[in-house]
């Protein structure tokens, strides 16, 4: 057992026993961050702080929530929204912070892909971050459905119906998810345990790990500049703090973070007090009703993209269904970003801007994506269907043919 002495104060009889100084140094003081980044490096905090608004606004209305199919539309419509002191404002934030959340998340996202920030001893920091995309996303759709209106019910009878696809066991999972052979009341409170329970710890623990993962090989830069941390520390810590290329988090680099947060909540709170009915579709105000199905059926719009994805192969191809067709691609779509670190073939870690190649296709990819997002709210009839066709079959073959789009950039730098 350690040996123990007397302490002088509270914090002293802390450290001795939680080592908060090492603690300290090892996340805080003595965390190098590069000099060289710009407000896009601040998506994390913003997305930590989002989350914190997420779980205390959304505890609040838990106090009041009904995750019955006979009294879930009226205690948020009513009982929240008109009888609770300040639920609406509580409502207001729990949904602006629902879309907001993943605005950060794509931003981050892809700022990362931009800037190379997956490769080379960065794997893990990719693949536990989208992982936190993947869970944020079953959190989103699972919040989607609590509010018992035509929308959820509807969306999550489409999503569900999904996993019928599933080769040998596709309908009886769908029966498993659902808790019933239709979306129902069981439907209903297991949404609710995901939405308020299992899901926020998931999250908390992926972000954990994200946030481990990025201790070990550091943040990336603007320039993709690899250079010793270390070495960079001690010309800091010595004093010589305008050679060195690094910052330490606290207090310097989160005092910029907290700068870009500033600005953010502005925004945030604007859309929460003026603009919040973007993040509440109209249709969603009529009660579920399993007889009256709406005249379009579309999720949130973080959703869009890939939901056109699997609804844009709408004929069948050499003998395969379009629902297969569409599964398929749905699959890939959702399960693609895992594996890019592997997709990209060039050896060296450089921002889109370097890359000429690889530049043109991030732009692509991007206006692939507003496509795919703009059409996916809009009717699959006529000329919509075929441009979100072509856009989704565009989605795929920018990944197919991302492996030689990054090998002819390294071959024109002679890295191949």
């Amino acid at each position: 057992m350690a040996k123990f002495e007397k302490a002088n104060s509270v914090g002293e009889w802390l450290d001795q026993r939680l080592n908060l100084t090492t603690f300290n140094k090892v996340m805080m003081t003595e965390y190098w961050i590069p000099k060289d980044i710009n407000f896009l490096w601040a998506m994390g905090v913003l997305l930590a702080t989002t989350f914190g608004i997420l779980i205390i606004s959304g505890i609040f209305l838990m106090m009041y929530y009904k995750p019955d199919i006979n009294l879930a539309f009226d205690s948020v419509n009513y009982t929240i929204m008109q009888e609770v002191a300040f639920g609406w404002l509580f409502r207001h934030m729990h949904g602006v912070a629902a879309s907001v959340v993943f605005l950060i998340i794509y931003i981050h996202m892809f700022t990362g892909i931009y800037y190379g920030s997956y490769k080379q001893g960065r794997e893990m920091i990719w693949i536990s971050g989208m992982l936190l995309f993947m869970t944020f996303s079953a959190a989103g759709f699972s919040g989607y459905m609590l509010p018992w209106g035509q929308m959820s019910y509807w969306a999550a009878m489409v999503i569900t119906n999904l996993f019928g696809g599933v080769p040998v066991i596709g309908d009886a999972l769908v029966v498993w998810i659902r808790g019933d052979f239709n979306v129902a009341d069981a439907t209903l409170t297991r949404f609710f345990m995901l939405h308020v329970f299992l899901l926020p710890i998931t999250i908390m623990g992926i972000i954990g790990v994200h946030f481990y993962t990025l201790r070990i090989p550091h943040v990336n830069n603007q320039s993709s500049e690899e250079f010793d941390f270390d070495e960079e520390a001690e010309k800091y810590l010595a004093g010589n703090k305008k050679e060195s290329k690094v910052i330490p988090f606290w207090p310097v680099f989160i005092s910029k973070d907290l700068a870009v947060l500033g600005v953010f909540l502005i925004f945030y709170f604007y859309l929460v007090f003026f603009h919040y009915n973007f993040a509440m579709d109209p249709v969603n105000f009529d009660p579920a009703d399993n007889m009256v199905t709406p005249a379009h059926i579309y999720p949130e719009w973080y959703f869009l993209w890939s939901y056109e994805v699997l609804r844009g192969f709408f004929f069948d191809i050499a003998g395969f269904k379009a629902f297969d067709i569409g599964l398929i691609a749905f699959a890939f779509a959702n399960g693609i970003f895992l594996v890019l670190p592997w997709l990209d073939r060039d050896p060296k870690i450089l921002p889109a801007h370097k890359r000429p190649a690889f530049f043109i296709w991030f732009w692509i990819l991007m206006v692939d994506l507003i496509v795919l997002t703009v059409y996916g709210k809009l009717p699959p009839t006529g000329t919509n269907a075929w441009v979100g066709f072509f856009a989704a079959v565009a989605f795929i073959v920018l990944f197919v043919v991302l492996p030689i789009v990054t090998k002819i950039d390294a071959k024109k730098r002679g890295s191949l």
